[in-house]
């Protein structure tokens, strides 16, 4: 078994973990920006989303305003119904008893939240095994 002497250009050890050191430090930093550059597209297209649901919702609340108007100059029906205020009455009335029913059910909503006691006891647990 003969041994051939090492030549110069040949890499050593210390340079080949040097080398690899070095390109997987070069890809974790090239991964991150490239993490980066993505984050910024998807938050501008999320405010951009954000924004266009915005406006959608301030446009839906004028909708509901002059629907309210026209239900309410329906109940009126041009003097051949009820009196303008008693018919601004009953639709204002209306959306009270819906707001109304909604807290309801957003309030029994939320009584039933409760604290995450098995995550709580888990930590408990682990608190006092490191303890000993």
């Amino acid at each position: 078994m003969a041994t051939e002497p090492v030549k110069d250009t040949d890499p050593t050890i210390g340079r080949l973990i040097s080398d690899a050191s070095r390109d997987v430090s070069s890809l974790i930093h090239k991964e991150i920006e490239l993490a980066k550059s993505e984050l910024k597209v998807s938050v501008k297209a999320g405010g951009t989303g954000i924004g266009l649901f915005a406006g959608a919702a301030f446009m839906g609340l004028m909708v509901l305003i002059l629907l309210s108007i026209t239900i309410a100059h329906f109940i009126h029906w041009g003097g051949k119904g009820l009196d303008l205020h008693w018919a601004y009455l009953i639709v204002t009335g209306f959306y009270l008893l819906v707001a109304a029913i909604l807290a309801l059910v957003g309030l029994r909503k939320v009584k039933k939240v409760k604290a995450p006691e098995r995550a709580i006891r888990q930590a408990q647990e682990t608190t006092q095994l490191l303890k000993r």
